[in-house]
């Protein structure tokens, strides 16, 4: 294996996973596409005024669908997410959802053991041999029901994964992700997957390119591959069409990725003046005028050009132990669900398995024997340039209680990430990294734009740290100072860090 290295300690069934051709494979696609994925990062922090580009004009007013999607994907009507460690994936694959959104990014901490475990517990799923015993002496077993279409989530363009070194440099995470998926299960069928933090169209080209390239290498016939985008970041909201067309071989969907949209916004217009303060998360809902902007305009592009609307995660999550707790959680779920299939998505995400059967209820009596909604078009719904960015009219306001609760969560979902779980239950909301980006880049918004709290108090980087220190007194836990000191340096520091996850990566093994 000339110029590849592995640099991570062993995992269990490790090498089934890093076998030399499989490592030949990553190695054979990053040497075919980090250049260019580095091109497209640097291209990124050169920000532009937002509107549709006019230079694809004649992609939008095109006449072209995407490929007609395979028969696993056709109802999706309830998708349910979650990092690919193993009891958690069996209990995905028991759920009754008609989709497993593998996760190996926000909800995955890329500790080297979750990178190469991930792999082994998607290889077993594959072949429908996953099991798992716990300390306890549960045993976790498949059922005998239909299990969901298993689509991964790797991770996005910008990490990198330290463990494996190409020609002495650091993998892209990425292709890391994609290639021992793509590799280790292509050839049983169904490599499906869902694209994350693309900013554009060209973004999308890159994807795109790896997936000719890997069908190509692999023998595996071209247009196997299907990929769902999450429309996350601004920018990508005004190149909704653009991305499916360079991907209309391989293209299946578009995700309304509500968190890391907002934190997209926030980071995009971070010191652009008090017109583009967003108040506390929780006053900013789905109903929003802009938000509504943004999801209607992805509905009616994906059922335009014969692609699936998928739905975000509403937050709330069962606990079993509240039956108070449950009932709003259920509520809460039930009503987001309903707008987004009045609104004509073909499906949507869960957090949780008992919120399967809610999400199901919902779509079963708008759907009724359809698989999905692409006949509804949508046609009615123009959406215009001033309409996604009217951020005024999320209405609200900063509050204490906004201040508090961001760093409260973000600490504590920085403790939970560091401890190796991407999915966190805090305060009976399922979070993953969007919450700790919302949270410590809104501070950040508040404080460089002198942002003046519902009770007069300034937000200043002295009330945030006095606010830390509190936090620190409060909690307790293996990871609580690092937590701390992390959310501090990304919250507060003059330069904004991109990613979270890039310093925090640093500290993980």
């Amino acid at each position: 294996m000339t110029g590849i290295r592995v640099l991570g300690g062993e995992v269990d069934r490790g090498a089934e996973i890093l076998t030399p051709d499989a490592l030949e494979f990553v190695a054979g696609l990053h040497r075919s596409f980090a250049a260019t994925r580095d091109e497209l990062l640097a291209l990124r922090k050169r920000r532009r005024p937002l509107s549709f580009r006019p230079e694809t004009a004649h992609v939008r007013e095109g006449d072209w669908r995407v490929a007609e999607a395979p028969e696993p994907l056709r109802d999706r009507r309830v998708e349910i997410t979650g990092p690919t460690e193993r009891k958690m994936a069996i209990n995905a694959l028991n759920s009754g959802a008609k989709v497993w959104l593998a996760d190996l990014e926000d909800a995955n901490t890329p500790h080297w053991r979750n990178v190469v475990a991930g792999q082994v517990n998607l290889y077993d799923a594959a072949r429908g041999t996953i099991e798992h015993r716990s300390p306890e002496g549960k045993r976790y077993v498949l059922g005998d029901g239909p299990r969901p279409a298993i689509v991964v989530r790797p991770r996005g363009w910008h990490l990198p994964e330290r463990h494996i070194e190409v020609d002495g440099a650091p993998a892209v995470g990425a292709l890391v992700d994609f290639g021992l998926h793509f590799f280790h299960n292509a050839r049983l069928g169904r490599p499906y997957y869902y694209l994350p933090k693309l900013e554009g169209h060209r973004e999308a080209r890159l994807w795109n390119d790896v997936f000719t390239a890997a069908q190509a290498r692999l023998g595996v016939p071209h247009g196997t591959v299907r990929a769902t985008v999450l429309i996350e970041t601004i920018p990508a909201a005004f190149e909704m069409e653009e991305i499916l067309y360079e991907l209309r071989d391989h293209a299946s969907g578009l995700n309304a990725g509500r968190w890391d949209y907002l934190f997209s916004i926030i980071k995009y217009f971070r010191d652009q003046g008090a017109d583009h303060v967003l108040p506390d998360r929780d006053s900013v809902t789905m109903t929003a005028p802009f938000m509504r902007a943004y999801t209607e305009l992805l509905v009616r592009t994906c059922h335009k050009r014969g692609a699936f609307a998928m739905g975000g995660m509403a937050a709330f999550i069962p606990n079993r132990r509240d039956p108070e707790v449950t009932r709003r959680a259920l509520a809460k779920v039930r009503d987001d669900k309903r707008r987004e299939a009045d609104d004509g998505f073909d499906g949507s995400w869960v957090a949780h398995p008992d919120l399967v059967p809610v999400c199901a209820e919902v779509f079963d009596d708008r759907l009724g024997d359809r698989p999905n909604q692409l006949d509804v078009p949508r046609e009615d719904v123009h959406v215009t340039a001033d309409q996604l960015l009217d951020f005024a009219s999320a209405g609200g306001q900063a509050t204490r209680a906004g201040v508090t609760g961001a760093v409260d969560v973000g600490v504590r979902y920085l403790m939970s990430w560091l401890g190796g779980n991407g999915a966190a239950a805090i305060h009976n909301l399922m979070e993953d990294a969007a919450t700790a980006e919302i949270s410590r880049s809104q501070l950040w918004q508040w404080v460089h734009n002198g942002v003046v709290l519902d009770d007069g108090t300034p937000v200043t980087a002295d009330l945030v740290r006095s606010l830390l220190r509190d936090t620190r007194d409060r909690l307790d836990g293996e990871h609580l100072d690092l937590a701390v000191e992390l959310f501090e340096q990304v919250a507060l520091a003059d330069d904004f860090v991109d990613f979270l996850t890039l310093p925090a990566y640093e500290r993980i093994a």
